[in-house]
């Protein structure tokens, strides 16, 4: 798997940085801190090349934008001016009568050591100026990669916000019978693409967790029948033993600079919060009641840790402070609250809500306030957040289908989106930015 830095190393060593500055002028932007925000028309054309391969990056650069809700790639059926050389200045005149209020170009060429060579640039047509311009080197089997980095650099440039488009997702892969099911860890590129098995056995797997800032996993296995955490490296394979947790039914999250990991144990009857070291395998207990704590999930700068319990009488969501102290319940709707999640951002937390019969993905502000409510539907769990933290992918169970699908949505509800995969899926954990 191609490493981000490496690109950068690349791009130094030819003498390489961002080209063509973007004027000050330029005000192509989307507000996405809005409510449903209207999807901007852009134009992405096929990228020059001596082959298929420009045509093939332009595909995949239009299709993160578009899965994004916020853009609305322009048919090029509509294109009137075809762009034959991408450092000539576009006919802006040709691209607003198409009503595309950006305009993304670029070329694909082979370098002499074999490697690709991918530039792009995005114009706004109605001021009629360049927005941003950049070149990237890589191997060529790392095409897709590029390609994602692309569609990061323009979401950033006209939203404002980093995207999430270079990260890929972690999630448990189901097939067979139901009464049978084999389930293996897989891992894919957040589109669906480049999906690869990381367990072959038919031992369960449950829940895997990415670190948040390494390309490293935990994840719960039951080989041997006997419930164990596992470490695994993803880019080396390199898999360890983080304990034996008889009852343990939930694999542990780490803590935001990856060092800890924080669990729920079950001892005499009752589950608590603990936390786990990594490096001298030492656990400190944070809750210690007669409910049932479980699913703690960190806030972003270490400082809380959201969490389920049933000490109320059926599971709510409670924050407290890392060390345990300041146990607070946020959660008072009608129904059952479960698997919380922090976001990226800070400013929420997701949550599954079971209420009616049905079951609902959510979110609402660390004090409780503000729920809202995604989607609904018969069986929808396990929500994992983007990156940016706009973007939230969760699995779903239909009513009398075969097995669970991975589904997408964004925090206005309004883009909801089915997650293609070889076989059934679950268990979602969505990776940071590669580097």
């Amino acid at each position: 798997m191609m490493k981000r830095s490496f690109i950068r190393v690349l791009l130094a060593l030819a003498g390489m940085a961002v080209m063509f500055a973007a004027p000050a002028e330029a005000r192509v932007e989307i507000n996405i801190n809005r409510g449903n925000v209207e999807p901007l028309p852009i134009a992405v054309t096929d990228f020059q090349s001596a082959n298929d391969i420009g045509a093939q990056i332009s595909a995949v650069i239009a299709a993160d934008l578009q899965r994004s809700g916020l853009f609305a790639p322009v048919n090029k059926a509509a294109f009137i001016q075809k762009i034959s050389d991408p450092n000539q200045m576009p006919r802006f005149e040709d691209w607003k009568a198409i009503n595309a209020q950006a305009l993304v170009t670029g070329r694909v060429t082979r370098e002499g050591d074999g490697r690709l060579r991918a530039e792009f640039r995005l114009w706004d047509t109605f001021v009629g100026q360049q927005m941003t311009g950049q070149q990237f080197f890589t191997q060529p089997e790392n095409w897709r990669r590029v390609a994602h980095i692309i569609a990061d650099a323009i979401y950033k440039q006209i939203t404002g916000e980093n995207g999430y488009f270079d990260t890929r997702v972690v999630f448990v892969s189901e097939s067979g019978p139901k009464t049978d099911r084999k389930r293996q860890l897989a891992i894919m590129d957040q589109d669906g693409f480049n999906v690869r098995m990381l367990t072959n056995s038919n031992d369960i797997v449950l829940t895997p967790r990415f670190s948040p800032n390494r390309q490293e996993i935990t994840y719960m296995s039951f080989e041997g029948q006997q419930p164990r955490v596992y470490l695994l490296q993803l880019e080396t394979g390199q898999r360890e033993v983080v304990g034996n947790f008889p009852g343990m039914t939930f694999a542990p999250r780490f803590s935001p600079d990856g060092q800890k990991v924080i669990m729920s144990l079950q001892q005499d009857g009752n589950s608590n919060i603990y936390t786990m070291d990594l490096r001298s395998r030492t656990t400190t207990r944070l809750t210690n009641t007669a409910a049932i704590d479980t699913s703690p999930s960190y806030s972003p700068d270490g400082s809380r840790i959201v969490f389920e319990s049933d000490r109320g009488g059926r599971q709510q969501l409670y924050v407290m402070n890392a060390d345990g102290t300041g146990q607070t319940r946020i959660s008072f709707g009608d129904g059952s609250y479960s698997t919380p999640v922090w976001s990226p951002r800070g400013d929420l937390i997701a949550f599954t809500k079971q209420s009616a019969g049905k079951f609902s993905i959510g979110v609402m502000k660390p004090d409780g306030s503000g729920e809202r409510i995604l989607t609904t539907g018969f069986h929808n769990e396990g929500p994992t957040w983007a990156p940016n933290g706009r973007v939230i992918m969760f699995f779903r169970q239909a009513a009398g289908a075969g097995g669970p699908q991975l589904y997408s949505i964004d925090l206005t509800g309004y883009n909801e989106q089915m997650v293609k995969t070889p076989a059934f899926a679950s268990d979602p954990a969505w990776s940071p930015l590669l580097e």
